[in-house]
């Protein structure tokens, strides 16, 4: 069988004339001759009457709370609901159809509530269904533990319930359908020259995705990579190609020409705040270990850390930014807190080796007066911290010093 997944979002689902192109979607693969297993996520976004968000603000409204277990429960009527109502309406189209919760589909989990993995996908009862041409419609963002309880994957569930049935099928695509055209340069709603790419390496989008870009989860990037299954990030809106994911030798069929680019897109992470922690007497390795098991012992995610044998300097989120300060107050430091800033990373497959990139980056934002407080560097990736206040401006230099809009 020549199998395809299709993944619709929210948006893609949210009112009935975007159910049309999910439909048109849906039936031109079917003539193409694919079978179908289509993940559906909840429709809409807050407000609306099935949003995943909607839901808890239900129970928060009341004035009430629910243990991890039954929020998860709650939470997967979201999908249920999108998928059986996108299985009547391909019935009415003559299509045949089965809906199949994330259990149903073979998704065993670990027990993890709110957040669960993916242990493993025994697809037995897609197969079936597929083996009877029917088109098979597969709740997104939920599993099953080893006790028969629901669990849901947490935020981009729905990507990684794609890519997970993909690699298990081994479909020979998976289409994430959005409401954008594909994998942008940069926040269209920031850089309003940002361009749609026809094509982004994996480690490049799971890097675009873990430095602020949402167009898809990382986690679900990761899985289609390891069994090398393409990614193609579609608008639901229209019969574009959108952007292709894949390994770079994947390319061959999406280029025009020889591409040979440094930076592939600019991307940003707001609302941080850098922590500088010096030392005050006890030994440098003590004070390195005491400040991260701290962080760690109290749930307070860190990123951007450089370590010097005076101290050490890293970033939290400015909602965990008052509570990291108290706990390393009462442990006797007296960190140096700096917030409101914000992450601007610079993304790109050909950054590794090449001389200059940060030598244009210093030149992009010192010649728009920008300071950089802190920056660091991975084989695909040159961080820089800026005051929030210059994040706008610096993307936009950025933007430009690469000519990300005329590539």
């Amino acid at each position: 069988m020549h199998i395809m997944v299709q993944k619709f979002g929210g948006t893609s689902l949210s009112s009935a004339e975007a159910r049309e192109h999910v439909i048109s979607h849906i039936r031109r693969e079917l003539d193409n001759g694919y079978r179908l297993v289509v993940v559906v996520s909840a429709m809409g976004r807050k407000g609306d009457p099935y949003a995943t968000d909607t839901l808890l603000d239900l129970i928060e409204q009341a004035g009430g709370s629910l243990s991890s277990r039954e929020q998860d429960l709650l939470l997967c009527c979201g999908e249920i609901i999108s998928a059986s109502l996108l299985s009547s309406l391909l019935q009415r189209e003559g299509i045949l159809s089965t809906v199949l919760t994330g259990a149903q589909a073979g998704f065993r989990t670990d027990s993890q509530f709110g957040n669960a993995r993916i242990l493993d996908v025994v697809p037995t009862r897609v197969i079936e269904e597929l083996e009877n041409r029917n088109v098979v419609i597969v709740t997104g963002f939920q599993g099953q533990n080893v006790n028969g309880e629901f669990t849901t994957l947490g935020r981009g569930g729905s990507d990684t319930s794609a890519t997970a049935l993909g690699a298990a099928l081994h479909a020979e695509m998976v289409d994430i359908y959005t409401d954008v055209n594909g994998i942008l340069t940069a926040d269209p709603r920031i850089v309003e020259d940002a361009r749609a790419l026809t094509h982004v390496s994996y480690a490049e989008i799971c890097n675009m995705a873990h430095q602020g870009a949402k167009v898809i989860h990382p986690r679900a990037v990761e899985i289609a990579m390891q069994s090398g299954i393409p990614i193609r990030v579609r608008s639901t809106f229209s019969q574009s190609e959108g952007t292709l994911v894949a390994n770079p030798e994947g390319f061959r069929d999406v280029q025009t020409g020889v591409v040979d680019r440094y930076v592939t897109g600019i991307a940003y992470v707001g609302n941080v705040t850098q922590i500088t922690v010096q030392s005050s007497g006890q030994s440098e390795a003590n004070l390195q270990l005491q400040v991260f098991k701290a962080m760690a012992a109290h749930a307070i995610s860190v990123d951007f850390i450089n370590v010097t044998p005076s101290g050490v300097v890293y970033t939290v989120f400015d909602s965990d930014a008052g509570k990291a300060k108290a706990i390393l107050e009462s442990m006797g430091f007296s960190p140096r807190i700096l917030s409101g800033c914000a992450k601007v990373s610079v993304i790109g497959g050909g950054i590794n080796g090449v001389p200059g990139i940060m030598a244009q980056i210093v030149e992009a934002l010192t010649e728009q007066g920008i300071q950089i407080l802190q920056s660091a560097d991975s084989n695909t990736t040159i961080w820089v911290l800026v005051n929030k206040e210059d994040m706008v401006q610096a993307l936009r230099a950025l933007h430009t010093k690469f000519e990300l809009a005329h590539q």
